[in-house]
């Protein structure tokens, strides 16, 4: 019979086994990622994951709900630090390097991408969405911003801003100064 976990130990190798989760997804992708390979990293035996993780889709999408509340943490420190759009820019900045350490965040048309959330019901498909539009509006949402043109337009200029990471093997010039040059031209553009 196998050994119980305390609340303890079962928070430490839900870490660990969301760590490992998220260490091989950016290594290897969600499909070459396998459940025996977290759990030995994690230090658990393949029976034992379930008492943590209904299956393999859910671990990943725990790890991604993780990813996005560090990451809505670490804009909105910055926001509270320098309340004003020059907050948002640098905000805005940081995202853009995470997603170049990250890109199965930004990278959702991959097949990689698609064979994982294909297995995810729709209201968890709608849940990343939904957190994902939630983190960036509470952003530009603040009593220090005023924003000169519409939420939504300025929603999708950031979004066309970040995403502009997708092509960033085929520039000709470093990718994040051309990321930081258009962002510190716009910002202006955006906010008043």
């Amino acid at each position: 019979m196998p050994k119980g976990f305390s609340e303890q130990e079962k928070s430490v190798i839900r870490e660990k086994l969301i760590d490992c989760c998220k260490n091989n997804w950016e290594k290897y992708g969600y499909k070459k990622t396998n459940i025996e390979e977290l759990c030995s990293n994690a230090g658990i035996s393949k029976g034992a994951f379930y008492i943590f993780f209904e299956s393999k889709e859910l671990i990943f999408l725990e790890t991604l709900r993780i990813i996005q509340k560090n990451l809505y943490e670490l804009v909105e420190a910055i926001l509270l630090e320098e309340q004003n759009k020059y907050g948002v820019a640098k905000a805005l900045k940081v995202v853009y390097s995470e997603y170049d350490k990250s890109p199965f965040l930004y990278d959702t048309s991959s097949q990689d991408f698609t064979s994982f959330i294909n297995k995810l019901s729709d209201a968890e498909k709608q849940s990343i969405f939904f957190d994902s539009l939630t983190g960036a509006k509470q952003m530009i949402n603040k009593p220090f911003l005023t924003l000169r043109i519409s939420e939504e337009k300025a929603l999708s200029v950031m979004a066309s801003l970040l995403f502009s990471i997708t092509g960033k093997d085929k520039m000709a010039y470093n990718h994040f100064e051309v990321f930081e040059f258009m962002l510190d031209n716009l910002i202006d553009e955006i906010f008043e």
